[in-house]
């Protein structure tokens, strides 16, 4: 089960910079000119977490195996781009294939990098991106609004559905022409499904990051200021990150790392807050597993129930699901381990129908 962000932004924000770090690698070159990143790279990043070191701690695992998340370096977006400017088409296309949208707004002044617009506004950035984002959405639900009109017609469950369909259509639709994102559509429990059908750019959840220059990336500056108001009033979150110190963190080995976030008055880099808000604007949580040979950390959505769960593992586990035996991550660490815990009388057992909470430790028994 894999689950993608996007880093999306204007040219010259920092994007590439910022995926360099994530990944620890040169793969999407950073270069000071427009669509440097034509095609979108994709890098998974390991989730820090140290309960996974806890636990592999305890259990005397020979290997440990964090969770995982995708990042893709998406083409640097320009005005104009649901009309096809720029590489507008693919920009919008790649930005389809991928869960949330981590946008990246320049919050640093710097004369060697030259800004697209010609001038540094992270908000009006921003409502670039957004309204190209909200034009393509809108051309969207002309198309399935035109294919839906005919099937409205009928008496039937079938006219009765695509009723239904095209009101939720125009509701969304009415937002979009006020310049409010889907994201901010009132959606009834009955209607997400349908809403989730229509594909929406603009729906998608979003993290604004402000990049920010060095001697701001413990504080933010005034512009960061100005993002973390707009996101609040868009329905999405924002971090305060500086692309070019998690570059130099990113050529470090860990005793010089901690020694330069020291310097700098950072607890951690930004990036561990960048992966663990990623996590969070997919509303993702962990469990783990762990043994002798192994201790690993899953990845699921909140709500997943353990026989959903231990698919992830393997599709087999789900298939012969019988129990999980289940020790939540404080009892765990209470009791050291397993067998503690189990004479503690804190183990239960879990049927498929459990929901897995965030940080479980779980044996899956299972028949082929």
């Amino acid at each position: 089960m894999g689950f993608k962000c996007g880093i999306i932004g204007l040219p010259n924000v920092g994007k590439s910079t910022l995926f360099n770090a994530l990944t620890e690698t040169a793969a999407a070159e950073a270069a000071n000119y427009p669509f440097c990143t034509i095609e979108p790279n994709t890098g998974e990043v390991p989730v820090r977490d140290p309960r996974l070191d806890e636990i592999a701690r305890i259990a005397r695992s020979a290997r440990v195996v964090p969770a995982r998340m995708t990042f893709v370096d998406i083409a640097g977006l320009v005005k104009g781009a649901s009309k096809g400017e720029g590489l507008g088409n693919q920009f919008l296309g790649n930005i389809r294939e991928v869960d949330a949208i981590v946008h990246v707004l320049r919050c640093f002044e710097d004369a060697d990098v030259a800004h697209v617009e010609g001038r540094i506004d992270p908000l009006c950035d921003a409502e670039i991106v957004e309204t190209e984002l909200m034009l393509a959405d809108l051309e969207s639900l002309e198309r399935q609004r035109a294919a839906l009109e005919k099937k409205a017609k009928a008496t039937d469950k079938t006219g009765k559905e695509a009723r239904a369909r095209l009101a939720l259509i125009d509701r969304v639709r009415e937002g979009l022409e006020e310049g409010r994102p889907a994201r901010l559509a009132e959606i009834s429990p009955e209607e997400r499904a349908a809403f989730r059908a229509l594909h929406l750019l603009s729906a998608k959840p979003v993290l604004y990051v402000a990049n920010v220059e060095e001697a701001a990336a413990a504080r933010g500056n005034r512009y960061a200021a100005l993002v973390a108001a707009y996101a609040r009033e868009q329905g999405a979150s924002s971090i305060i990150v500086s692309a070019r110190i998690e570059a130099e963190l990113a050529a470090l080995d860990e005793g010089e790392r901690r020694e330069y976030l020291e310097e700098l008055g950072l607890a951690e880099p930004g990036l561990d807050r960048l992966v663990r808000a990623g996590y969070a604007l997919l509303g993702l949580i962990t469990f783990f597993t762990a043994g002798p040979k192994e201790a690993r950390a899953w990845t699921i959505p909140k709500g997943t129930t353990a026989a959903r769960a231990a698919g992830t593992i393997h599709t087999d586990f789900e298939k012969g699901f019988i129990r999980a035996e289940t020790i939540s991550y404080e009892d765990y660490v209470r009791y050291g381990g397993e067998a503690g815990a189990k004479e503690a009388g804190r183990m239960r057992l879990e049927g498929r129908d459990y929901v897995v909470e965030d940080g479980d430790v779980m044996l899956v028994r299972f028949a082929v």
